[in-house]
């Protein structure tokens, strides 16, 4: 099975002022082959700290754009501002590389170096 993806922008308002980029993904599935089916293995994503990125923007980013609550949020800026990484959270490959792919563009767009990793669970 084949998927493609396809991105439309739409600048908005962030936290204080700052630019948020909303890119809404549209998956569309295009052929199958082979007799593939199942589902794909879970992925991790991890949040790894920087001296650069603003604690407000990170949470903000994990509220935004992985959909964490407000308490996990912070637990997880926290846990890679004293550890250096943190777990975010597990999801289909595509969704997460998607996700994380979201995060970097809207720190890029602002001058922060912030990253993710994606490892197979």
């Amino acid at each position: 099975m084949q998927w493609h993806v396809c991105f439309s922008s739409d600048r908005r308002s962030g936290l204080e002022g700052k630019r948020d980029v909303d890119i809404r993904p549209e998956i569309i599935k295009e052929t199958q082959q082979g007799g593939q089916t199942g589902e794909e293995p879970p992925y991790r994503v991890i949040i790894h700290n920087d001296d650069v990125t603003p604690m407000d923007f990170v949470v903000g980013v994990l509220l935004r754009i992985f959909l964490l609550s407000g308490p996990r949020a912070l637990q997880v800026m926290y846990t890679a501002h004293t550890h250096g990484s943190a777990y975010v959270q597990t999801l289909p490959k595509i969704e997460a590389l998607l996700r994380v792919h979201r995060a970097e563009l809207a720190a890029r767009l602002e001058s922060f170096p912030l990253t993710f990793t994606v490892e197979r669970e």
